[in-house]
């Protein structure tokens, strides 16, 4: 895949690639370290990244844009959600690697399906991670798919199946499957998904004999002002199988136009703490992740893309190709 932009920020590439459809947008990024992003005693600051040999995450489009519409992201203002190819996602993939082509091998290379587009409308999304695994002598890679759980996917059942499989049998556990929840009111989550996503009862019917091999199915909630409610996603959700984790909504241009944004300091756990450990409480593992200012607005993170029309708003600087 040709690179036709790649804007340098403080931790790492955001890229423009020529698909066989059009433009894509991809991420080849440094990490701070669990230590840091998970760190619960100070304040997430810029600091040095681990060395990609270290830890390398590379994040793609699944889609060209995206029809699912969520008020707090930029992507669907690119167009509507159009399947990249398979020939798309490994370009995306092997273009990001070749920005550094002195790594030759990582001990952990993530590669995250959540740039642009709902990936399980997206079956080249599967064939994608199965050709990645023979790289696993050399780079390790660890897979994750992110998903909003389409209400409108008919093929959601066989795509989560089939990716399950990917992740317990092929990659040996070692692959991350992450459920959009951000609230646990149904109403609340009409609003926040425009009413393309699964009710929390149709998702726990749809996830029904679905057990994961290795790190645990995430429930991920980007903070705000919605409702948290542990009893209710106890009702739904087995504490065995499903683990939460807690992320400040990201500071996207469309999150900040609609007034939703996350409580408090955004790059301080303590907003985040009481909800931790009401969670801790009714018997789920909890991760509280915070990004510093650098990663949010350096668009880095979920729900946005240059392609939509935004810029970092942070240093950065224009790659010549």
């Amino acid at each position: 895949m040709r690179i036709v932009r790649n804007l340098k920020v403080p931790t790492g590439n955001i890229c423009i690639g020529k698909g066989e459809r059009g433009l894509l947008e991809f991420l080849s990024l440094g990490d701070y370290g669990k230590d840091v992003n998970l760190n619960q005693h100070k304040k997430v600051c810029h600091q040095p990244l681990l060395p990609l040999t270290e830890k390398w995450v590379v994040t793609v489009s699944t889609q060209y844009g995206c029809s699912m519409g969520c008020q707090f992201c930029d992507v669907h203002k690119v167009g509507p959600g159009r399947n990249a190819t398979l020939g798309d996602l490994m370009g995306q993939i092997e273009a990001a690697l070749s920005l550094h082509p002195e790594i030759t091998s990582t001990e952990r290379l993530n590669v995250h399906f959540a740039r642009m587009g709902e990936p399980t409308w997206n079956q080249n999304v599967i064939e994608c991670a199965m050709r990645l695994w023979p790289w696993c002598d050399e780079f390790h890679v660890h897979p994750v798919v992110s998903t909003m759980m389409p209400c409108r996917n008919r093929n959601l059942r066989s795509f989560l199946v089939q990716w399950m499989q990917v992740k317990n049998l092929l990659f040996d556990g070692n692959a991350g499957l992450q459920l959009s929840i951000n609230s646990t009111d149904e109403n609340e989550r009409l609003d926040i998904f425009r009413d393309n996503a699964l009710s929390l009862e149709s998702i726990s019917e749809i996830m029904g004999g679905l057990r994961p091999k290795g790190r645990k199915i995430t429930l991920n909630f980007a903070v705000a002002q919605y409702q948290i409610n542990p009893e209710v996603l106890l009702r739904w959700f087995d504490p065995d199988i499903y683990i939460v984790k807690l992320t400040p909504m990201h500071k996207t241009a469309i999150a900040l136009k609609n007034g939703i944004e996350p409580p408090g300091d955004y790059t301080d756990f303590q907003p985040y703490f009481h909800l931790e450990e009401a969670l801790k409480a009714v018997g789920y593992e909890v991760l509280t992740f915070i990004a510093s200012e650098e990663e949010d607005l350096g668009r880095i993170t979920c729900g946005n893309a240059i392609l939509s029309g935004t810029v970092p708003l942070v240093e950065f600087t224009e790659v010549a190709g």
